[in-house]
């Protein structure tokens, strides 16, 4: 129970079907103006938020200090993933490790038969076990940022939104009497103040503001830099001007402390090679793949529907090739597979280790 609607609805709604609920509230951070800021989450007022309406429905409520835990595998790995030159997804490492990892052992230990969250994602149960899909409401589906899910934590893990729209989510907790009904949802990264991303960075890893050049493709060095941790894949903004067609950033190579930089063409990517992969689809499909590649539907933003492509095992790391070249694939986004026999079914996905230009 993060304080906000959708994980007050998901509790109010188990508990009017009779089932003996217990909130859970992760504390995961708690410095300066970000516990305050508008749409924020597991700190703060929305800690208090969740514990009122745990009272309010008669249940009991748990607060639980991760903040530990939270720096060390979120946010910390969201600082060197930018050291790195990669667009990291903290929303992703949050859910693959506090949530579904450490707080999913803790319903365990609890004697709990299922821990039920407010994602909008759908659990169904196929021929040879639980699948994940995407939610009805396509636009707050959130199985992208669910990729990485492993098949024994969805046997444990239910959503009961997954089948509702928001309004009706909003409506439900107004007939509650829930007063998260007209609280706002969260918005961008939870522990960033302001949206200053490079505030936290320059806290945790101050080098990262070492000065280097911007670089054209064609070897031009066009200016310079106060840090690679200030640019990501894609990016215009910042950029040096002049006459002909605007810039953006291709590619960040941190080593040298480069910023490579060219036209909007030079942004397709034919293909990309997956690291940290998990697979959910069935192992017929994966073998399929290991042999002569299976097709599939690439997601490699939230925002974006997925793309024909086809999935390859090369070493025994998942390759991905598009159809069609896809624009603004960055390293340490990621790519998320659908089938396309029945596209709301996820397949797996992988965090993106390298691109190849199309």
């Amino acid at each position: 129970m993060s304080g906000g609607v959708d994980s007050t609805v998901t509790a109010a709604l188990l508990h009017q079907a009779g089932y003996e609920v217990v909130g859970v509230t992760l504390q995961l951070y708690d410095h300066g103006a970000a516990v305050q800021k508008k749409g924020a989450c597991c700190a703060g007022q929305d800690i208090r938020d969740a514990r009122q309406a745990a009272e309010k429905m008669g249940v009991p409520h748990y607060v639980l200090d991760y903040e530990s835990r939270f720096r060390e595998q979120v946010v910390e790995d969201f600082a060197d993933a930018y050291l790195r030159g990669e667009t990291p997804i903290p929303c992703i490492r949050c859910n693959q490790t506090v949530k579904f990892r450490d707080l999913l052992d803790v319903a365990r230990d609890l004697g709990a038969q299922a821990m039920a969250t407010g994602h909008y994602v759908r659990r169904e149960d196929g021929p040879l076990g639980p699948q994940l899909h995407r939610a009805v409401d396509p636009a707050r589906d959130q199985s992208w940022f669910l990729f990485a899910t492993t098949r024994e934590q969805l046997d444990y893990l239910r959503f009961p939104l997954g089948g509702l729209e928001k309004p009706q989510v909003r409506a439900i907790a107004a007939a509650l009497g829930l007063a998260a009904a007209d609280k706002p949802d969260s918005q961008d990264i939870c522990f960033v103040p302001e949206g200053r991303y490079t505030t936290v960075i320059d806290r945790l890893r101050p080098h990262g503001a070492l000065p280097g050049d911007i670089v054209h493709l064609d070897g031009r060095v066009l200016g310079q830099h106060e840090g690679v941790t200030r640019y990501t894949i894609g990016q215009r903004k910042g950029l040096p001007g002049g006459a002909g067609d605007p810039l953006f950033v291709v590619r960040i190579d941190a080593d040298l402390r480069r910023v490579i930089v060219g036209p909007r063409e030079a942004l397709l990517t034919r293909s990309l090679r997956l690291k940290e992969s998990n697979w959910l689809g069935d192992q017929a499909a994966l073998a399929d793949a290991a042999m002569d590649g299976q097709a599939v539907l690439a997601r490699v933003r939230s925002t974006r529907e997925p793309a024909p492509a086809r999935l390859t095992l090369e070493d025994g790391m998942p390759m991905v090739r598009f159809d069609s070249p896809e624009e603004g694939v960055a390293p340490g986004q990621a790519c998320v597979m659908y089938d396309p026999a029945r596209p709301s079914r996820v397949l797996g996905g992988g965090f993106i280790a390298s691109t190849v230009a199309a």
